[in-house]
């Protein structure tokens, strides 16, 4: 080690430039909806965030939502080392972007992309970017033949399921898209071939197929919706590609329904988007699109920035972001592996098979879909409980921590109210055995007890989280 010398004493009274955020506090107080006048520690603003975020629900608990809420330490390290590294700056991370483009070719092996092709994606900040994407390119798509052919392409229209998540709705509003959405209706809960195939036009630029509805967790039939629209082009002569909603199932169905066509197997599939935060097993926010060619994603939609003295074509809504999701995303891929992601995610559908299971037994409860797609399902109360809601249950299991959402059904069948259970990984049997001890002490309660339900307007109030 070096030796270090005592500097002189004119020196010893030399001021050091703190940084203003380690200032320490003037008051007691600070106001709540402005910003303070003066700064304080770091310990102390830490414990006052922290002492607010005390009341959130507990996280490994949320049965409502299907995105991530447990990862290994090493991972949260990682995540934490590339938090400053901002995506968009290829050439100052370019190790980052590699480790994207490494993510992109997995996910289009797994999606069955042609052998030899040339599949094109990208990351984004989750699937409803994602989304947004793939249903421009589908709109520019359109266009492009529509105005070749000398024909008006002013009136695109947009073929999907009721069950859809909100952000195809705001797709369609936000870039001028006629939404035609196939309502629900009893024994059919998601789009089947025939409904789409009859709400198709000239007019329509694609229709969205969800593999892993979030009303009840089940897949939508990818490869007969696209024989239906192979009879329709057959007979009237319009071509209307699918994209397929993977935001959940896209990475189960590769491990748990490997035999099931609905990527790329699929000619009539054009393009394909999940969430690396769901079942991809990432923190939020991440998520993928692929285009099965570059002929499926429109040149003048893909701009150009400077990447190591050359170009690098990027697609995307969003500029800023950290590259820290998607170097965990590479991390899940190399440490899991496929059989990694398959252990995991069977474990998953166990604990939902088991769960499903042990809640239909009970006997006031009706399941609409038992866990065999998604490890996700949905139940309801059978027509004669009367007593009680689902939205009682619900409030009850709060009380414990439980966050089991309940909600209505869109239109069509608003008059249906579920609930629903996402399992993901960090929920262990264990967890779910005190689930249903909890779920047969509040309906044992409930049964003893009848509530008097308040009017539907107000009942629909009472709605969870469902996406």
């Amino acid at each position: 080690m070096p030796l270090h010398s005592q500097v002189d004493e004119s020196s010893q009274d030399d001021g050091l430039d703190v940084n203003p955020v380690y200032v320490h506090e003037l008051s007691r107080e600070i106001p709540r909806y402005r910003l303070p006048e003066h700064g304080m520690l770091p310990r102390s603003a830490l414990q006052l965030v922290r002492d607010e975020l005390i009341l959130d629900g507990n996280a490994r608990l949320n049965l409502a939502t299907f995105v991530t809420t447990w990862m290994e330490p090493e991972a949260e390290a990682l995540m934490a080392e590339c938090a400053p590294k901002n995506m968009i700056d290829k050439d100052e991370y370019p190790q980052t972007a590699e480790l994207e483009r490494r993510c992109v070719n997995i996910l289009s092996s797994l999606w069955n992309a042609p052998a030899g092709g040339t599949a094109t994606g990208c990351s984004t900040t989750g699937s409803s970017e994602a989304c947004m994407l793939g249903g421009m390119a589908l709109l520019w798509r359109w266009r492009t033949r529509r105005k070749a052919a000398g024909l008006d392409a002013g009136r695109p229209n947009l073929v999907m399921g009721s069950n859809v998540q909100v952000c195809w709705e705001k797709f369609c509003r936000y870039w001028q898209v006629e939404p035609r959405f196939v309502p629900m209706v009893p024994g059919r809960l998601h789009l089947r071939g025939a409904e789409a195939a009859a709400r198709c036009d000239e007019n329509t630029i694609g229709v969205v197929a969800i593999l892993g509805s979030t009303m009840d967790g089940s897949y939508e039939p990818v490869l007969e919706i696209s024989r239906a629209l192979d009879r329709l082009q057959h007979e009237q002569g319009h071509d209307v590609p699918v994209h397929v909603d993977g935001a959940s199932g896209g990475f189960v169905a590769p491990f748990l329904q490997p035999n099931l066509e609905w990527d790329f197997r699929v000619p009539r599939v054009a393009s394909i988007n999940a969430s690396g935060h769901k079942y991809g097993l990432v923190y939020p926010g991440v998520g993928w699109v692929m285009w099965r060619t570059p002929d499926a994603l429109p040149a003048d939609l893909i701009f150009k920035v400077n990447y190591l003295g050359g170009e690098m074509p990027t697609f995307a809504l969003n500029f800023s972001r950290p590259g820290a999701q998607v170097a965990a995303q590479y991390y899940n891929f190399i440490r899991l592996g496929r059989e990694g992601y398959r252990h995991v995610h069977q474990t998953c559908q166990d604990i939902a098979l088991h769960l499903s299971g042990e809640i239909a037994k009970m006997g006031p409860f009706e399941l609409l879909t038992e866990g065999r797609d998604l490890p996700v399902f949905a139940f309801k109360l059978r027509g004669e409980v009367t007593g009680y809601s689902v939205f009682d249950l619900s409030e009850r299991l709060r009380m414990r921590g439980w966050q089991v959402p309940a909600y209505t059904f869109p239109d069509s069948m608003t008059d249906t109210a579920v609930m629903r259970i996402v399992v993901r990984n960090g929920f262990s049997m264990d967890l779910a055995g005190l689930l249903l001890d909890d779920m047969r002490k509040h309906v044992k309660v409930l049964e003893h007890h009848p509530q008097t339900q308040p009017p539907p307007e107000i009942q629909r109030m009472r709605q969870s989280f469902t996406h």
